[in-house]
């Protein structure tokens, strides 16, 4: 159901964090992409504590990413990681770069 459940969300020409409300690097993601002028639909925050598999769920997070903390980022297909993963890319200058490839900016 866990894994099922992520391979759903995760697509290639998307941007999808898993995230739990509480959490303050979850928020700072949200603050940070929510700037961005991505085309209708294709930046996602999936909220893993609205499911009853949250714990399953991040099971699963870390077989695939080798991290079971949330935020978990997804650039299409690829996980570029978590929150300061993504400010990273950002300060280098290379996210919009790799949302643009993926063909979800305006």
């Amino acid at each position: 159901m866990a894994q099922a459940f992520v391979k759903s969300k995760i697509q290639s020409g998307k941007v999808v964090v898993f995230i739990k409300p509480t959490c303050p690097y979850c928020r700072r993601t949200q603050e940070l992409l929510s700037q961005l002028p991505f085309k209708q639909g294709l930046l996602e925050f999936v909220d893993i504590t609205a499911n009853s598999d949250t714990n399953e769920i991040q099971d699963y997070l870390q077989q695939l990413t080798e991290a079971r903390t949330v935020p978990r980022v997804f650039i299409g297909k690829e996980c570029i990681g978590g929150c300061t993963d993504l400010v990273n890319i950002h300060e280098r200058g290379e996210l919009l770069t790799r949302i643009k490839q993926i063909g979800a900016l305006q």
